[in-house]
């Protein structure tokens, strides 16, 4: 299925510079084209088109994630009265009695923050099981190195939007759409 993605502007490998009107059009987990909006739509009227009121740029990459993921604790919603809900690491975190299914809900919990902040790309290895599993779910790329590649033509499609302040509005990996801000 095609989609469009028309934001304010895009960041492109082409120059680096945003290009305001233009558009990036998704075929599956591929960028299929960039360019002016209004000629992708023309040219593609079936897509399904997402705006965005936002800069369309490669997504972040996060070197830390193995310590994010694996030496803190992100508590349950439900847990928030108790352990708050900021991740908890050092004696918070050895005070807590863990297992499998509460390492895999936290694993679960850290990606989903990561994604909420436009993180695309992650640094492992990764050695507990049940974070493995969540990354390698969520659709992250590993990456020995923080280079991510803007988004390109023919590239996978894996990239974030962010707001005028840098929040990020939306993060798409391989073509999905893996969060959005409500």
């Amino acid at each position: 299925m095609l989609t469009l993605h028309v934001p304010r502007a895009v960041l492109s490998a082409a120059d680096g510079e945003p290009a305001e009107g233009h558009a990036v059009l998704v075929d599956g987990d591929r960028i299929a084209a960039l360019g002016p909006a209004a000629e992708l739509a023309a040219a593609h009227p079936r897509a399904r088109v997402r705006r965005w009121p936002g800069l369309l740029m490669p997504g972040r990459h996060e070197p830390d994630a193995a310590a994010l993921l694996e030496a803190a604790y992100h508590p349950d919603p439900r847990e928030a009265d108790e352990l708050g809900s900021e991740p908890l690491t050092g004696a918070a975190l050895a005070a807590l009695p863990m297992d499998d299914t509460r390492r895999a809900g936290s694993a679960r919990r850290g990606v989903q923050r990561l994604l909420r902040e436009g993180v695309t790309s992650v640094s492992g290895p990764f050695t507990h099981p049940a974070v493995r599993i969540a990354v390698e779910r969520s659709g992250l790329v590993v990456r020995p190195s923080g280079r991510v590649p803007a988004p390109a033509a023919g590239g996978r499609a894996d990239f974030a939007v962010l707001d005028d302040f840098g929040a990020c509005l939306a993060t798409v990996l391989a073509g999905r759409l893996v969060h959005r801000r409500r």
